[in-house]
């Protein structure tokens, strides 16, 4: 299960509490923010063709946007992607849906659609914002290089 691995996969060393690779992801400059997203936007887009009604779905949507933009703080945001697990989140609300799946209308094609595109433009963002805070670091540490 994505989710689980992305959040829960290994025991923190004398507690209860337990860690994914998504804030180790993050650690990855470049690109792992950007592999977290891909990952976590496929448990949202694998929800979406659940039949799910639109409340779930902007749920699900809202916990991955707030991963995602504060998962692009160095260090912060994976400090943050321990706690806040929007994976294991997202999958709490499927499997509650799942479980009563006749509580809601399932949301029209449109606003899955439109989900959809929200869901890929989060995964877009996040590959551009992770370039330019690479292009920013690589300018100043060369800026600083050539200076030295």
């Amino acid at each position: 299960m994505v989710s689980h691995v992305l959040d829960n996969a290994f025991p923190l060393p004398g507690t209860n509490y337990r860690v994914g690779i998504d804030p180790f992801l993050g650690l990855i400059p470049g690109g792992g923010d950007t592999i977290g997203g891909v990952l976590s936007a496929y448990i949202v887009l694998e929800a979406m063709q659940m039949s799910l009604p639109r409340e779930t779905l902007i749920r699900m949507v809202t916990n991955l946007l707030t991963d995602s933009i504060v998962g692009t703080i160095p260090f912060l945001g994976d400090l943050f992607d321990v706690g806040w697990k929007a994976n294991s989140r997202n999958m709490a609300l499927l499997e509650a849906h799942l479980a009563n799946p006749n509580k809601a209308r399932p949301a029209d094609r449109w606003f899955v659609l439109l989900m959809a595109m929200v869901v890929i433009g989060i995964v877009v963002g996040i590959a551009i914002v992770a370039a330019l805070l690479i292009r920013a670091i690589v300018g100043l540490l060369s800026g600083a290089a050539a200076v030295g």
